[in-house]
């Protein structure tokens, strides 16, 4: 019988909060296996402590990092530097981190200076390009660097792993812990004002923040949906904005007075998945998004270049339209117009997993 484990997760941002915690709380579902403790960097706090409440994770440890304008090398530094005496402290057998975020990288970096065992969910995503999305993209290939457990979502996230000489012993499929916490967060009995607001129309959900997209990019995707939008009168839009002022500041200029287009504070993990379920379809350049709206029936068109999840353009449900204003506008379009494609895309079968990716992970660290 294999002994007790110490795991600790450390994660630091609401989309990693979102698919850390359904393993947070399988892992904790088995005492008798494993001594697990979260330690959260707070690279994001608000939009943290959110998503924390709405599962009920209490963090054992909170780093803080956060602060006005924090650059990428703020970010990096204070985690190397807040984290090493917490993994000294308690001392884990492994620490998880998920994804793709610098707290990822500078946390998985801590463990390889303290030789710690790494475990990456959702390891494999690639792009092959450094600066799309940037700097995501160095950031999951610098965590994979010193794993020893590789928590693939999908085959073709292992095939990448294998491809770069990982090791097949240690790469595993799971699916995808975010479609985890869907199976929670969606509810038949949910309401919200805004939805209320929405009623009668086809909801279109807009997400936009990625680095790369700021400035002209992000002001060609705005015009693009305001105009689609001028001419289906049918439609309704909310878009939850992001903090980021230049983001804020973009969309004001070209949404403002469009009176069917509501921006609005960023919503809850909760809210959120729920307005997503509630939605016709979904415009935006997140990441995690591309895995969640195809399991709940929903296409997407996703304003980036170049997507690390190529799983959901092959499958059908989503289609990679860059950041071009009339491409945009020609897409939108056409999946307001043409009703097969429109099926086409909605009934397209999720690649992205069951919702059983935590018990799967937990299994194959309890071995």
């Amino acid at each position: 019988m294999s002994k007790m484990k110490k795991v600790m997760l450390v994660f630091g941002t609401r989309p990693e909060a979102i698919k850390m915690c359904p393993l947070v709380k399988e892992l904790k579902a088995y005492p008798d296996k494993f001594d697990v403790a979260v330690c959260v960097t707070g690279q994001h706090r608000e939009m943290l402590d959110q998503v924390l409440s709405v599962f009920g994770v209490v963090p054992e440890y909170d780093l803080s990092i956060m602060k006005p304008g924090q650059t990428l090398f703020d970010v990096t530094c204070s985690v190397l530097n807040k984290l090493k005496p917490v993994l000294e402290s308690w001392g884990p057998d492994v620490v998880l981190v998920h994804g793709d975020t610098t707290t990822s990288f500078a946390a998985a970096l801590s463990c390889f200076y303290l030789h710690i065992p790494v475990g990456h969910v959702e390891a494999g995503l690639r792009t092959y390009n450094l600066d799309s999305p940037w700097p995501e993209e160095f950031n999951r290939q610098a965590v994979d660097l010193v794993c020893k457990w590789y928590f693939a979502p999908t085959e073709v996230s292992r095939q990448n792993l294998i491809s770069e000489g990982k090791p097949k012993e240690r790469i595993w499929v799971t699916g995808n812990t975010g479609i985890d916490a869907l199976k929670t967060t969606v509810t038949s009995d949910y309401s919200n004002p805004v939805l209320d607001w929405a009623a009668g129309s086809r909801l279109i959900l807009i997400t936009a923040h990625r680095r790369e997209n700021l400035g002209m990019p992000m002001h060609h995707m705005f015009r693009a949906i305001r105009r689609v939008m001028e001419e289906h009168p049918d439609t309704k839009a909310v878009y939850p904005i992001h903090m980021n002022p230049t983001v804020r500041k973009a969309a004001h200029e070209e949404l403002d007075g469009f009176d069917r287009l509501r921006i609005i504070d960023p919503l809850g993990v909760l809210d959120f998945h729920n307005f997503m379920a509630a939605s016709y379809l979904i415009l935006t350049d997140s990441g995690g998004i591309q895995e969640e709206a195809p399991s709940l029936g929903k296409p997407v068109l996703v304003m980036r270049d170049t997507t690390e999840r190529p799983e959901g353009i092959k499958a059908g449900t989503l289609k990679l339209v860059g950041t071009n204003e009339e491409t945009i506008y020609n897409e939108f379009s056409r999946l307001l117009s043409d009703k097969s494609e429109y099926l086409a895309m909605s009934h397209a079968s999720n690649p992205y997993g069951d919702g059983k990716a935590s018990k799967r992970i937990a299994s194959i660290l309890s071995a």
